[in-house]
């Protein structure tokens, strides 16, 4: 029988499979349900920095409203940031006593300086370990990409310093130069990279002529995205990678790993087909290593990416290439 444990962010799973951070795990009931259905950790639903920042924006309007003062609505605003984390801390301790796999809290932020002390918050909760999510758009004109980038570095230093828990890094794929925005993520002393998180997305509609959402769940081709990526990454950065978007089956769970990754994110699969849909990723995953001699995830993990490989161009070749005579 295949051993299909793992080790992510220095944590023991019993396999890779992860649960995002969604609304499948935004309660106690919901966490349950993922460790029932066979998840090996979960990502708790974000507190995310721009909510907190929309109610503060409503706290002010209503300060000014009310003639208070500036010190007023300062006191009015870091009670409503100290509730929010106390109702989120308060999450993290329930889930955290009600199921017996890797809890690991999230945070969405973007430019804030307060996550550091937010996260201490976190740790103290009982989390195994903190996701950070960090994404904004890149539409700013008159912001050098430099300096969105050390920013978002800057937020993982301090958090660093602020917990011993271990933390893993979620970002997007539109940065300047990806490979090297990951490896200084990995070298701020974070344990993992999440490849990739998956914004929200903006559609017309034509009629109204009005904005609406796109679709929210992932479409299979997705995969190929952090699949590209942590094969590059694989053995050549520090830390663990983690695959997250697209990954609807056990095949494309088997890909992440051969690519270098420690365990895979699911979300949009889980929504599609339910709990049980994990079931099926792992008796796969098993199926595939029996038949293949692999006793172990180690024994295969990795063995598909660039550092690994025998033809290390494949995996950055970024054209269509047509080879005539053959």
């Amino acid at each position: 029988m295949a051993d299909i444990t793992t080790t992510y962010l220095g944590l023991k799973l019993a396999n890779p499979l992860v649960v995002g951070s969604s609304g499948l795990t935004a309660t106690v009931s919901g966490v349950r349900e993922a460790e029932y259905a066979g998840a090996g950790a979960v990502v708790l639903k974000s507190l995310f920095e721009e909510e907190i920042a929309a109610e503060a924006e409503v706290v002010a309007k209503d300060a000014a409203a009310k003639g208070l003062s500036a010190a007023a609505y300062d006191y009015y605003d870091y009670e409503l940031r100290g509730d929010r984390l106390a109702e989120y801390a308060a999450f993290v301790a329930e889930a955290k006593k009600a199921v017996g796999i890797p809890v690991i809290a999230s945070v969405n932020c973007t430019y804030s300086h307060e996550w550091a002390p937010f996260a201490a918050a976190i740790e103290k909760a009982g989390a195994d370990a903190l996701e950070l999510n960090l994404f904004s758009l890149a539409a700013d004109l008159g912001r050098p990409s430099e300096v969105r980038e050390k920013t978002f570095l800057s937020i993982v230093e301090r958090v660093r310093a602020a917990v011993r828990i271990p933390v893993a890094v979620k970002i997007g794929q539109h940065v300047t130069a990806l490979g090297r925005f990951i490896d200084a993520l990995s070298r701020t002393g974070a344990r993992g990279v999440v490849l990739f998180n998956r914004p929200f997305a903006i559609d017309f509609d034509v009629e109204r002529m009005a904005v609406t959402a796109s679709a929210a769940l992932s479409d299979p081709s997705e995969a190929l995205w952090p699949l590209r990526w942590i094969a590059l990454m694989a053995g050549r950065v520090p830390g663990d990678l983690c695959a997250a978007t697209g990954v609807h089956d056990g095949t494309a769970v088997i890909k992440q790993l051969l690519a270098g990754a420690k365990a895979v994110e699911i979300v949009s699969a889980v929504y599609r087909g339910g709990s049980r849909v994990m079931k099926g990723m792992l008796e796969e995953l098993a199926g595939w290593m029996d038949r293949h001699g692999f006793a172990t995830i180690e024994a295969f993990r990795g063995r598909m990416s660039r550092a690994a490989s025998e033809d290390p161009a494949a995996y950055e070749r970024v054209q269509y290439l047509k080879r005539y005579g053959r």
